[in-house]
């Protein structure tokens, strides 16, 4: 039998999740952003790592770049214009080792696993999509990554915490 302190933590983080996560996923559409399951990934990672608002903005940095190397590598797959199973596999076999190699030069400031985890994002979102046609959807997937570390996941901890706090002080 879960003891009171467990049994309030996980009722807090149940409404935390039911409540915050729901905002965005309406917002993001009312604001033009198209990507806002997004955030519930990055969140996601963010939790994994075992909500660590100290690693808070690492981990955003692993996904803005994870973004930045969606749009490289399709643009990198575009201009080879050779056989696209060769394509794909050089692309990611140089790209996915250059994030690996510079992100282990800048652990304090960059989560490689945010980096991959973000490129995998956004290959899945603009991969399939003729160049000329990616427009804003890079800022729009950045948008939902900033939206996933800090609303949803600092912002649920944040909340969790807090309501817990006040049931709990109220013993």
């Amino acid at each position: 039998m879960k003891s009171r302190e467990e049994r309030v933590n996980i009722l807090t983080l149940a409404l935390g999740i039911a409540l915050l996560p729901p905002i965005w996923a309406v917002l993001s559409g009312h604001i033009g952003i198209t990507t806002g399951a997004v955030a519930l990934i990055c969140a996601g990672v963010y939790v994994a790592n075992g909500n660590k608002t100290s690693d808070a903005l690492k981990i955003f940095i692993g996904f803005l770049l994870g973004d930045l190397w969606a749009y490289i590598a399709v643009h990198v797959m575009a201009a080879l214009n050779i056989n696209p199973d060769l394509e794909l596999f050089l692309t990611l076999f140089v790209m996915g080792g250059l994030a690996v190699l510079i992100g282990s030069l800048a652990p304090k400031w960059i989560f490689t696993p945010a980096w991959l985890c973000g490129w995998a994002i956004g290959l899945t979102i603009i991969g399939p999509l003729d160049t000329s046609a990616i427009g804003t959807l890079p800022l729009q997937i950045a948008a939902a990554m900033a939206a996933g570390v800090f609303y949803v996941g600092v912002g649920v901890d944040a909340f969790q915490r807090w309501i817990a706090g006040l049931i709990l002080k109220k013993k």
